[in-house]
This record gives C-alpha cells, structure tokens and sequence, in this order.
C-alpha cells in the first residue's frame, strides 16, 4: 500500500507512547480516513477509551518504516545496513567532485562500496565501520589506500581534516540526520559532505530535520531526490535523496 505524503506527514507528527499512537492536529474527514487506513494496515487497531490506535509492539517502531519507505510493508526492517547500489555509489562520488589525493572519509562505511570508488577516483580513505564482519571484509580489499577503523563514529572526534566525506548512513530514527551533522565537523573548510538520506527529511518536522535544513541553507547546499525504487537491489523499497553539503572557507 502506497502512502501519500500528507499521511507520511500526519504519522511523523503524530505521538507515540509504547504501543500507543496519537494524532495531533485537527485532520479533514478524508485525510482522518485516509491516515486510519495506512494505521490498521500497520497494524493498529482504535482503542475508543485510550483515544489512540495500539499496536502489538512498540508504536514508533511500527510506523517508522511507513515512514521511510512511503508504503506500509509487511517485514519489520531496521534500516541499518543496506548495500549503496553501484548506481548511487556513482552518483555520490560525481556530486563529490573528488580529485586525485584527495583525503576522504567514509562513515558507517559497510563493506566500502563508496570508499572503494573514492581510490579509484584517486583519493585516500579512511572509513569507520561498527560491524566487525563488514570492516574485516573491507581489509580483506587489501588496499593501501584504505584504511578501516572498528567502532561508533558517533563518538569520533572531529578533526576538520577531510576534503570529501561520502556516506551512505543508517536511516532508522533520523540516524541519517545525526550521521551527517556529526560527518559535517570532519570537513576543512572548502570541504564537501555528499551522503545519501531518506526523503523523508522532505516532509517531517522534527527537531533534527529543522537542524539539517538550517545547515543546509547556511551552507547553500542541496539534494538529489532519487528514483523510488533505487535500493531495491539492496533489499529495502526505502525512498532516499542525496544531500551535497559544502563546507565554506
């Protein structure tokens, strides 16, 4: 079931409280009933009493891959790790605008599909993954101008050493957002941040989204919407865009 961007909306500014979901805001008949529809087929049922549609789990959970991948699906995902499509991996290192020695970094690096087309574009890359298995495969690569360290980067210490940050982050919750502020401090002035994000940052009015538009327009940034089925070959029918965020002088 697709869902439009209205009710993507109304979910997103909804409250959630264990299995309890709200809705805020006064809602037209059409869009009450239309929004009511997307959440029994989430699998919420209306509690008169309680006011609020219940789940069998937690709420935000449940309605948190509605919310990124613009469909009600039937599998939970935690919209973690998903492989970054060879398609997308080009179009980040374009908008990177990365030249020969370069220094890179890539965050939640994975397996390193953007690190890897970072050296082919001639860069050095430093990447950070918390999977051992998937920074163990990276060094498996075997190549010199990579280099992998295993831990959180959200507790990396900015530098403000990067040329190009190139990231493909995990979505779920906004980690997306707090991914790239957290990157945004690892460039030197001059710099360039490219990494793809759900397009849900197009529609929810949260704290952090609020955060991400302010920089963005600091900066004179901007995004790429991506076609909506672009990870498909990942696993995930997550819409995504890409953010390019230039760090000035």
């Amino acid at each position: 079931m697709r869902v439009s961007v209205d009710v993507l909306a109304v979910l997103d500014r909804a409250e959630t409280d264990g299995n309890a979901l709200r809705l805020t805001g006064q809602l037209d008949r059409k869009l009450y009933l239309d929004t009511d529809k997307v959440l029994k087929a989430a699998g919420g049922k209306w509690n008169r009493s309680k006011r609020a549609h219940l789940f069998d789990g937690d709420a935000a959970d449940a309605i948190e891959p509605v919310i990124l991948t613009g469909e009600v699906v039937s599998a939970k995902q935690q919209f973690g790790y998903f492989p970054t499509p060879a398609p997308v991996v080009q179009q980040v290192i374009d908008l990177a605008r990365i030249e020969p020695g370069m220094r890179v970094l890539e965050p939640s690096a994975g397996r390193g599909a953007l690190a890897l087309a970072a050296v082919r574009a001639g860069a050095v890359v430093d990447c950070v993954e918390i999977q051992p298995e998937h920074a163990e495969a990276l060094r498996d690569e075997h190549h010199p101008d990579i280099t992998v360290t295993v831990g959180d980067f959200l507790t990396t210490d900015p530098q403000g050493a990067y040329d190009r940050v190139v990231m493909n982050p995990p979505f779920a919750r906004q980690a997306d957002i707090t991914h790239i502020l957290h990157a945004y401090e690892h460039l030197r002035p001059g710099g360039r941040l490219v990494s793809v994000m759900s397009a849900g940052v197009a529609f929810r009015e949260t704290a952090l989204t609020r955060r991400f538009w302010a920089l963005l327009k600091d900066v004179d940034g901007w995004t790429v919407t991506l076609p909506d089925n672009a990870f498909k070959e990942s696993g995930t029918g997550v819409r995504t865009v890409i953010a390019v965020v230039p760090r000035p002088y």
